[in-house]
């Protein structure tokens, strides 16, 4: 007897979607196939006129948790990665407190969280100015990869240069770890920000112009050329725009072994929100032109960029305000773990008139195989873990702060229509999001760790 099947949906893989039913058991599947078999199941579920997708894996999210948490924590937000499709959640190193900085410090969160999240999850460690003997420690604790800002950070972590990253390579290469990068030259925009603040120039164009997309170019750059010296895997985080992306795609045909990420955002929303609407769309790197926004989907689609991601960065309302703290000042993140599921599908099926494999390929497949997940995680495969999102593709939906289960119900999202909506979610086998309602309780959700030898 199987615990859950799923009928007569129509199952999204990476380069076909064929009408089929899934088999699960003790949290796994089973079978998958284009006829319904007649066996018993626990439960059966009527996916006709519906897509089944593996589940979304947001590779880069901040559920500030333990540390920061009147921003969000890891109940909330795991909560709201369950409506928005998302099985497991990779989550940040700062934001932290302490910052995930040493094997001590991952055992010290990974016991914290053991009861409060409803999906999967694994961590980051990360890369800061003092930490290359700690390195080893964190992949040997579970970290599926390691986090480094190249350009300027918040006050609880450290930005690093170029000869932390070519000694942090030397040691990660022959582990197989992967290393991330926040890819913008810091003494490029805390030059800009100076010039800025000491002239008064507190516009939001001011704050855009502070963060060029040459400052991104460059610190892409010093990562590729380190990496061909190196032979480390390396990952750039957030891509905004298609110069850094093209950058990519040719140490890609080099064959660096780089992969590129892009997020929900980068590929909604133009510098013009910002400008018009205010600092609830700033984030860094910064939003780009509408004509660049457009030329970095074509990256998406050949798969240069192959993972979408939140970059969920939450905060309380006040901190976002322009008025007490100016642009400068002002929270640079964007909250979205919730809704990126349904912006992308709502543009790559609706708007766009792509093929639905397109999010298999970028939410589910691509960061898998990055972080280390596949075959476990990243596409419906007899043997993986039974995670999948079931999506009602003509379901139509209004993001209201109200249909948020952030702790602080805001977000750059918010008045965002379309149609497309993940209506079930499923971990493990295990439905723990249905149709509005959270159906499991925190603490299901399980810590991954690296399981390369």
């Amino acid at each position: 007897m199987f615990d859950l099947v799923i009928q007569n949906g129509n199952i999204v893989g990476l380069n076909k979607i064929f009408k089929g039913s899934i088999y699960i058991k003790d949290g796994k599947i089973s079978a998958i196939t284009v006829e319904n078999l007649d066996i018993d199941s626990k439960e059966t579920i009527d996916a006709t006129g519906k897509f089944i997708f593996p589940g979304g894996i947001d590779c880069h999210a901040h559920l500030n948790d333990p540390g920061y948490n009147w921003r969000e924590d890891f109940v909330h937000g795991s909560k709201a990665a369950s409506a928005g499709g998302i099985t497991t959640i990779i989550d940040m190193p700062l934001q932290n407190e302490p910052a995930l900085t040493n094997k001590e410090i991952f055992e010290t969160k990974e016991e914290y969280l053991k009861n409060k999240s409803v999906v999967d999850y694994a961590f980051w460690g990360g890369l800061v100015d003092n930490n290359l003997e700690d390195l080893k420690g964190l992949y040997e604790a579970g970290a599926v990869a390691l986090k480094a800002f190249i350009g300027p950070v918040s006050p609880d972590y450290s930005s690093v240069h170029m000869g932390i990253v070519r000694e942090a390579m030397k040691i990660a290469a022959p582990l197989d770890l992967l290393l991330g990068f926040h890819c913008e030259d810091y003494s490029i925009i805390k030059t800009n920000e100076k010039i800025a603040l000491e002239n008064g120039r507190l516009t939001r164009k001011d704050f855009l112009n502070s963060r060029p997309v040459i400052a991104e170019q460059l610190a892409t750059r010093n990562i590729i050329d380190l990496a061909r010296e190196t032979g480390a895997r390396v990952h750039i985080c957030h891509v905004s725009h298609p110069a850094v992306a093209e950058e990519i795609k040719k140490a890609q045909r080099e064959g660096i072994n780089i992969t590129g990420e892009t997020c929900s955002h980068y590929l909604l929303f133009t510098e013009d929100d910002v400008i018009e609407k205010g600092t609830i769309y700033k984030c860094a790197p910064p939003l780009r032109k509408k004509d660049e926004m457009e030329e970095l989907w074509n990256y998406v689609i050949d798969g240069t960029i192959s993972c979408i991601a939140s970059d969920h960065s939450p905060c309380a309302l006040e901190e976002k305000s322009e008025e007490r703290h100016n642009v400068f000042g002002a929270w640079g993140g964007i909250s979205g773990i919730q809704s990126t599921f349904q912006i992308m599908f709502n543009e790559i099926v609706h708007k766009r008139n792509l093929c639905p494999t397109l999010l298999t390929k970028t939410l589910s497949y691509g960061p898998a195989k990055a972080f280390g997940l596949y075959p476990l995680k990243g596409l419906l495969e007899p043997g993986s873990d039974g995670d999948l999102v079931i999506v009602d593709p003509e379901k139509e939906w209004e993001i209201t702060p109200e249909s948020l289960f952030y702790k602080n119900q805001i977000s750059a999202f918010v008045g965002q229509k379309g149609k497309g909506l993940p209506i079930i979610t499923i971990v493990r086998g295990k439905i723990v999001y249905k149709e509005g309602k959270i159906e499991v309780e925190p603490g299901y959700g399980k810590l991954f760790k690296d399981i390369r030898d």
